[in-house]
């Protein structure tokens, strides 16, 4: 998180729920508790949305340059066509 401020919060668990995710972040290469936890938010709120939270700002400021560049110059394509150069 670039410039964001972190805020830390508490959640109360059942101890069979904890002992799981534990063992979960160990056998998957979690760092730890908080950080599966966080990962299982993040992919949880942003599974389904259009953007990619992981973009710093600076790449999301570099995005949107692009996006009105293209209009400025009416250098638009469809979006079959970005899919096919997106994914190859």
């Amino acid at each position: 998180m670039d410039t964001q401020e972190l805020k830390q919060i508490n959640l109360k668990l059942s101890p069979n729920l904890v002992l799981a995710a534990e063992s979960y972040a160990r056998n998957f290469g979690f760092r730890n508790f908080q950080e599966l936890a966080a990962t299982s938010i993040r992919e949880k709120i942003f599974s389904n949305n259009q953007f990619d939270e992981t973009f710093s700002d600076k790449e999301i400021n570099l995005i949107d340059n692009l996006i009105e560049t293209s209009i400025k110059n009416k250098d638009l394509i469809d979006e079959e066509e970005l899919n096919k150069i997106l994914l190859g």
